[in-house]
């Protein structure tokens, strides 16, 4: 029977494999309509191909540390090597958080109606989603640089008392009673970005209702059977900011039990990693479940697939 840390390993290793695939085919995709297809693409084309090279970052940097210490290596890094790690991995977290804010809050402004209050905001969607992710990027490399001065590597295998901990690194003042201050700039920065998701979300799913019953006074069914491309990506963008919420939350509360409880336990890093790049791994498939060129690629793979069986079935 293989060793627990084994197991994890390899589900670590999986998670790795399916993460990675899944944000660089989403990547090429859109990278493909970009430069083939320039008609067909969409502003909002180039922030997913952000996000997924936001979720690679995170998933290989958060899991390749958990990987090398569930299969025994020691000593992975030093001082330098976890001040880098941390840096990379929570300002691709900070970027993956405000860049599913903005995919939300940029999908609810273009199915505003042209007759709202806000629709004066569609002709500014181009200059505002850049700059929103440019500010992004500027808030989290100054909170991240200022807090990458607070690890080192370990320096005992087994360390009792309050404080950040992973596989190979730890805060400074590792057993410190006051040690909240090292998550508070990340969750009051956290916390607006989740705020800005879930008003937007509601917002989103308050005006599909309305389109649905509007829909309902239609005589032709034709419109309410099938949705629009914008009505597609609104479901997506829902789906999407949901997993994130969960999966936010839930890490929050699996990072806070293991800062505060005495005693670590080794594998609760590792589950944790799993659970952080949960969204990252699972992100990309969302976005290309309605995506037309997935359908018609899945669809031509299935023909070529069929014609290849029938072949070797005559022959």
């Amino acid at each position: 029977m293989l060793p627990s840390n084994t197991i994890l390993g390899v589900f670590l290793i999986s998670q790795l494999c399916v993460g990675v695939t899944g944000n660089s085919l989403l990547f090429i995709l859109y990278a493909y309509t970009l430069l083939f297809k320039p008609r067909f693409k969409k502003l909002i084309d180039s922030v997913f191909m952000h996000l997924a090279i936001v979720n690679v970052l995170m998933i290989i940097f958060m899991l390749i540390s958990h990987i090398m210490s569930s299969f025994g290596v020691t000593r992975f890094l030093d001082d330098a090597g976890c001040m880098a790690v941390l840096f990379i991995v929570r300002v691709a977290r900070g970027m993956s958080i405000s860049t599913t804010s903005v995919l939300s809050t940029f999908q609810v402004i273009t199915i505003t109606p042209s007759n709202s209050k806000w629709a004066w905001l569609k002709a500014k969607l181009s200059k505002w989603t850049f700059s929103s992710l440019l500010c992004s990027w500027v808030i989290n490399i100054l909170i991240y640089a200022y807090m990458i001065s607070m690890v080192i590597a370990k320096t005992n295998a087994t360390l009792f008392g309050n404080g950040y901990l992973d596989p190979y690194c730890q805060n400074k003042n590792f057993g410190n009673q006051n040690p909240g201050s090292f998550f508070r700039i990340i969750f009051i920065c956290d916390l607006l970005y989740v705020a800005i998701m879930i008003w937007t979300s509601l917002y989103m799913v308050i005006l599909l209702y309305r389109h649905r019953k509007r829909a309902q006074h239609l005589h032709s069914t034709s419109l309410s059977c099938q949705p629009s491309p914008e009505r597609r990506a609104t479901h997506s963008i829902l789906l999407l900011v949901s997993c994130f919420v969960f999966f936010y939350w839930l890490n929050n509360f699996i990072t806070l039990f293991g800062f505060y409880v005495q005693t670590k336990i080794p594998d609760l890093e590792g589950i944790n990693a799993i659970f952080v790049t949960c969204y990252p791994t699972i992100c990309p498939f969302l976005l290309m479940k309605n995506n037309k060129y997935t359908l018609q690629f899945t669809s031509s793979f299935s023909v070529m697939t069929m014609t290849c069986f029938q072949r070797a079935l005559h022959d």
